[in-house]
């Protein structure tokens, strides 16, 4: 992991609306940081570092959190931005270790063009996978280039890293390759002949 996901987080000594909406205005986050077993411990993080970390890495960004000096590893585990204004107003994040594999959501993305006549449905756009947490995959790409009406796709044959394992159902389907409907391709048709 490189030092760009190293984050300084401050120990929070108050809590409360009154105290969040006060860090927020001097430009950090509020932050949690559970798991292991341990007790919640809050901090606060700057705000423009860390949304330049959740740009970069997405959603299940690693952070190499500074607290006090001591380095502690940690998921992005919940990040909750104001639906208006944009601006992160708390985070959740979970304490990890090298070599933890984790359960984290990623999203699906489907590049290509398939066969002639054909379209493209996206049924699921993302997955739930386990991958080691220095290791996760920003998305899963599935490649529909060529393919014809009635190919499906389904989690279970999602190709992923090595390392990676898809925990989404085997059988729930993915992406469905169809033809394009008739009645458009015969809407075309009237409108040709009625043009000449």
């Amino acid at each position: 992991m490189s030092d760009t996901n190293k984050l300084v987080a401050t120990v929070r000594t108050e809590f409360g609306k009154g105290a969040a909406r006060r860090a927020r205005r001097d430009g950090l986050v509020p932050v949690v940081l559970y798991g292991h077993g341990t007790d919640p411990q809050h901090f606060t993080v700057v705000a423009r570092e860390f949304s330049a970390i959740l740009r970069k890495d997405g959603v299940n960004a690693v952070l190499n959190l500074d607290i006090d000096g001591k380095e502690q590893l940690a998921l992005t585990k919940q990040v909750v931005v104001h639906p208006l204004r944009n601006y992160i107003e708390h985070t959740d994040l979970l304490v990890i270790k090298k070599g933890e594999k984790v359960t984290v959501s990623v999203g699906v993305v489907v590049e290509g063009e398939p066969a002639g006549g054909t379209q493209v449905a996206q049924e699921l756009n993302e997955v739930e996978i386990e991958a080691d947490a220095l290791s996760i995959p920003e998305n899963i790409v599935v490649n529909v280039h060529k393919l014809e009406a009635g190919t499906q796709i389904t989690a279970g044959q999602l190709e992923v890293p090595a390392g990676v394992s898809v925990l989404t159902d085997a059988d729930a389907l993915v992406v469905n390759v169809t033809e394009i409907a008739a009645a458009a391709d015969e809407a075309d048709e009237a409108a040709a002949e009625a043009a000449e």
